[in-house]
């Protein structure tokens, strides 16, 4: 797949079925982080504010979101239904997207983020 060069370009590069879950997150994403700003990072489509906020990206059977191992481990329970990792979590394609929990967790990120800046 040729590097996107934003996340429209990113999305747009998608299967159908993935786009649709992908833009969901982007508008929880959004919706949850207005004042984040938009880039593509490590070839997924990231939010930064006083750095990288989150990331998230299409895969082949799931949403890969990237909210940090802080983000991770403070929503451990809440994320036991889901295959995670240090700084990752798998939202299955198959499934909707879990919109209150992903908002929860960028508002944790954010004041995280805005906390390390003062």
């Amino acid at each position: 797949m040729k590097a996107a060069k934003d996340i429209d370009s990113y999305i747009a590069s998608c299967p159908q079925k993935t786009q649709v879950l992908l833009k969901k997150m982007r508008a929880v994403i959004c919706k949850a982080a207005p004042q984040a700003t938009e880039a593509i990072s490590y070839g997924v489509p990231t939010y930064k504010l006083n750095g990288n906020l989150v990331h998230f990206g299409g895969f082949k059977s799931h949403i890969g979101f990237f909210p940090t191992p802080s983000g991770i481990k403070h929503f451990q329970k809440e994320l036991s239904a889901y295959k995670t990792s240090k700084g990752a979590v798998q939202f299955p394609i198959e499934k909707p997207i879990p919109v209150g929990l992903v908002a929860k967790i960028v508002k944790f990120r954010v004041k995280e983020n805005l906390r390390k800046h003062k």
